[in-house]
């Protein structure tokens, strides 16, 4: 394939163009996939901010079983894994899974390390920061959010609270998002990428091929056609056309010089002595 003019030149431009365009298609769907995974960060953190706003009032008065049931409400929509809230010791309070009631939770455990890696935890953490990803004992993707539940003045000053005003945070929020709508999404992304990226080495590759071979590959096949009639000692009918002008000299260097051998009948001593023979 590589002795041929055609493949020295095509087998080049595909490869070429083919790992261009594979390069821009991973380039492109790290992106898209980096935004899909921030947009879905910022949903479940705004879905923690939601439901501590909502539970808000519960927590002032201290009504446990309205904010049971408010947190097993909101746990029943789809899409949403686990909810549950834990006070400062790590002892979860309140959950959508009863069997993790009352069951303190590992600080070093992931999502939980973040604001536990010193010795005196971090009080605030930045939205990316918050967010963790694993499989479920159902073996589905979660995403999980951590939101610390702080100590405002609404909270201190309260009569049925006993918490000192220098304690910063009162407990965690921890919700759980399934990544199933998300790596569908992903998905269906990635495979029309894939199609659209196909479709363009095949019309990239294919017009390349065609523009080379209307403006080179038969150019060059009449010529080489031109010059195998000379080499035959053929005498060419007419002056070879739709050349390029890069082509267009030699064809008509190979035309005169048929020309030439038809004059001086073959014989190059004729043609340095100034004479033509005569036809027998």
């Amino acid at each position: 394939m590589f002795k041929t003019l055609a493949g020295r030149a095509l087998v080049p431009v595909g490869i070429a163009v083919t790992g261009f365009v594979v390069v821009c298609f991973l380039l492109l769907y790290s992106v898209i996939k980096n935004v899909v995974n921030r947009d879905t960060v910022g949903y479940a953190t705004n879905t923690a901010d939601t439901i501590l706003k909502s539970t808000r009032y519960a927590m002032l008065k201290s009504d446990r079983e309205m904010l049971t049931t408010m947190i097993r409400n909101i746990g029943q929509q789809q899409g949403v894994e686990h909810i549950r809230v834990f006070n400062k010791q790590g002892i979860v309070n309140i959950s959508t899974r009863p069997e993790e009631l009352d069951r303190q939770v590992d600080k070093k455990a992931e999502g939980c390390i973040g604001c536990h890696a010193g010795a005196i935890p971090s009080a605030s953490l930045g939205r990316m920061e918050q967010a963790r990803t694993f499989t479920n004992g159902d073996g589905r993707e979660v995403l999980a959010v951590m939101a610390p539940i702080y100590n405002e003045p609404e909270c201190f000053n309260a009569p049925c609270h006993v918490h000192p005003p220098a304690q910063k945070v009162l407990g965690t929020l921890d919700i759980g998002l399934s990544r199933e709508m998300m790596l569908n999404s992903l998905a269906s992304i990635r495979n029309q990428m894939i199609v659209f990226t196909i479709m363009i080495l095949v019309l990239t590759v294919g017009g390349v091929t065609a523009l080379l071979r209307r403006s080179v590959f038969l150019p060059l096949q009449k010529l080489r056609r031109v010059a195998e009639q000379v080499e035959a000692g053929e005498h060419p009918e007419a002056h070879p056309s739709h050349f390029p002008r890069e082509l267009d000299r030699i064809a008509q260097s190979l035309y005169n010089l048929s020309q030439k051998d038809y004059t001086t009948g073959g014989d190059p001593a004729a043609l340095e002595r100034g004479t033509v023979p005569k036809d027998s």
